[in-house]
């Protein structure tokens, strides 16, 4: 079996060596927990100091403070599917929550719980915030020049999206298995 990185793993290698799922597990509830506490303390910052104010220039015109709400996705395309998004979100969080049981990759526990992170940091939004439960607006605070308007929620998601994407590249599965390596064995 071949460890996340392409190492091999030792039967006989101390089991503080190798990968748990425990321990990934862990690691992906440590960053989904920890992503959406930063999500929802940011958002109600923003909220408590930004509603009714003019934009707040961070660094220049390269970061600026600007409260938006946002009823669609990203981009605030689908602005009339909040209902659905919200569902979507629903089912997503499903899915990664039953992948999670099944990880044994740092890298794959760190980009689920980013992906958890955000798609729970939008849907609390969509489900508490107005105008009501499933069409609530998503409060985006961040903006940079010639992008829309995001949050931590946001980046999370595309965080998430690009490790995801290197794992599926590399061949890693969530159990820190190799594609390669199973072709290797049958061919063997």
């Amino acid at each position: 079996m071949q460890a996340a990185r392409g190492a091999a793993i030792d039967p006989a290698a101390a089991p503080e060596d190798r990968p748990t799922r425990r321990r990934t597990w862990a690691l992906f509830a440590v960053v989904a927990l920890t992503g959406y506490a930063l999500d929802l303390g940011t958002k109600v910052l923003a909220v408590s100091r930004l509603e009714g104010e003019p934009d707040v220039p961070v660094v220049g015109d390269l970061l600026v403070l600007r409260l938006v709400k946002n009823p669609g996705a990203a981009f605030s395309t689908g602005t009339e599917y909040t209902v659905v998004l919200s569902v979507l979100s629903i089912v997503a969080a499903v899915v990664v929550a039953y992948l999670s049981v099944r990880l044994r990759s740092r890298l794959w526990a760190l980009g689920l719980g980013l992906l958890m992170a955000g798609v729970l940091g939008n849907l609390t939004d969509r489900i508490f915030r107005a105008p009501g439960p499933m069409r609530g607006h998503v409060i985006d605070f961040l903006m940079l020049p010639n992008w829309p308007v995001f949050n931590i929620a946001d980046m999370a998601i595309n965080g998430a999206a690009a490790l995801i994407l290197v794992q599926a590249f590399r061949g890693v599965r969530l159990d820190g298995t190799r594609e390669r390596d199973d072709e290797q064995e049958r061919r063997a």
